[in-house]
């Protein structure tokens, strides 16, 4: 009996599975500190097998995986500003964030640029630069999810600089985009610097109005239009060459700070009880809502991906040059700006959706047909798994101090149950 594994029931079957398979991956990854995207990349990778056998050419899926990975973008950015809470005493650890993640993005793609062009002398600069920046930029989607365990210090780095560096990043990666319009790099500096300042403005102004307009909506389904309001901000911000992922950004932070962007005559008009309603349900959505998408994305990156690709020495000397670039620029910005305390943040510098979805938005006018999109594979599942070794290590030498602390004298005093002479 021929199996049609592309029919509506079928299709429905295998995604219930995929859904619930993430879901034991996410249990996995937070008692082994595994990333869940390793394993659901292997997921895509393995499905690669029995689809090849039945005929089935998994080349096709490239739309459905830059449509997964846009939706994706949008709320794990979202995801991560309604985390992000502003106050004077963050002042100086988000602006080390945003050093850092700055600074590493540039050094990172300046070394990675230098790294291709080595190894692909015909490749042009604008063209190494646009494949180094997606190399340079930090995973929100791993980052996020895995360090929900850290200390909230720890944690809130991290949320701020895989943010930060997802955000420039994409900045970057359009602006040297832009560079076949301007010839001169000043200039174009200069006009997409006001690109970028008429995005802030416009995301202030469409986030005051679209809390004011929501908090007044009385129907119970509200959640999923302003989810449908923010994409037709983002797509129509792309269509008008703005930055888009900063409309999302703002409203994200506006929404999650309410009592801090509504002063004065501002907060006379608003419904504190009603925006605090939009934010919890709007926080659950979101986080649910990147838990599929997230989920599909990378299980079909892993089925369209060419394994046999990461079996080339030039892919792995590329790959291991540019790998080390970024954990020396990340040494030496860690211990700059943060001190001795750098494990294990100094390992959690994965790449993932962002990485996967500018690498194939690169225009088709600096596409270098002779590289090798196995070094694409090998960058993210090593610095994957370079995350998780640290990661499991840290885990195991804090479990070790607790366990010696009970065990020590002072550690059993500590934790004897109190007696009645105590009192």
């Amino acid at each position: 009996m021929e199996i049609d594994i592309l029919s509506s029931y079928n299709l429905i079957i295998e995604s219930s599975i995929i859904l619930i398979l993430s879901f034991f991956f996410s249990e996995i990854s937070r008692k082994t500190n595994v990333p869940s995207v390793i394993m659901l990349i292997l997921l895509g990778m393995l499905c690669q097998i029995p689809l090849n056998a039945l005929g089935v050419d998994t080349s096709g899926l490239f739309p459905i995986l830059e449509l997964l990975g846009i939706i994706g973008l949008i709320m794990i950015v979202l995801e991560a500003a309604l985390e992000l809470k502003l106050d004077k005493k963050k002042i100086i650890p988000i602006t080390k964030a945003l050093v850092i993640a700055l600074v590493g993005l540039l050094a990172s793609a300046w070394v990675a640029a230098r790294v291709l062009m080595y190894y692909y002398p015909e490749m042009s600069t604008i063209s190494a630069w646009l494949y180094a920046t997606p190399f340079s930029i930090l995973s929100s989607a791993i980052i996020i999810p895995s360090v929900s365990g850290f200390r909230e210090s720890k944690k809130e780095f991290h949320v701020y600089e895989s943010t930060f560096s997802d955000i420039l990043g994409i900045i970057m990666f359009y602006f040297l985009t832009a560079q076949s319009e301007t010839q001169s790099l000043s200039s174009g500096l200069l006009n997409y610097s006001g690109t970028v300042l008429l995005t802030i403005v416009i995301s202030f102004i469409a986030s005051y109005i679209i809390v004011f307009v929501f908090q007044n909506i009385r129907s119970h389904t509200k959640l999923f239009l302003l989810i449908a309001v923010l994409m037709l901000l983002y797509s129509l911000g792309k269509l008008m060459h703005l930055s888009s992922l900063i409309m999302i950004l703002v409203f994200g932070l506006v929404i999650s700070n309410i009592k801090l962007f509504f002063r004065g005559w501002l907060a006379h008009w608003l419904d504190m009880k009603k925006t605090k309603e939009i934010f919890d349900g709007l926080h659950v959505i979101t986080i649910e809502s990147a838990f599929v998408v997230r989920t599909f994305f990378f299980v079909v990156f892993g089925l369209t991906i060419a394994v046999e690709s990461i079996w080339n020495l030039d892919v792995v000397i590329v790959s291991l040059l540019i790998i080390a670039s970024i954990y020396l620029i990340r040494l030496v910005l860690l211990g700059a700006f943060i001190g001795r305390d750098i494990n294990p943040q100094l390992y959690i510098a994965p790449r993932g959706l962002i990485t996967i979805l500018l690498y194939y938005a690169i225009p088709v006018e600096y596409k270098f047909s002779g590289f090798n999109e196995g070094i694409l594979l090998f960058i993210i599942m090593f610095t994957s798994l370079i995350m998780t070794g640290a990661m499991v290590a840290d885990k195991r030498k804090t479990g070790k101090a607790i366990k010696e602390a009970k065990s020590s004298p002072v550690g059993v005093q500590k934790w004897k149950a109190p007696s009645v002479d105590d009192f």
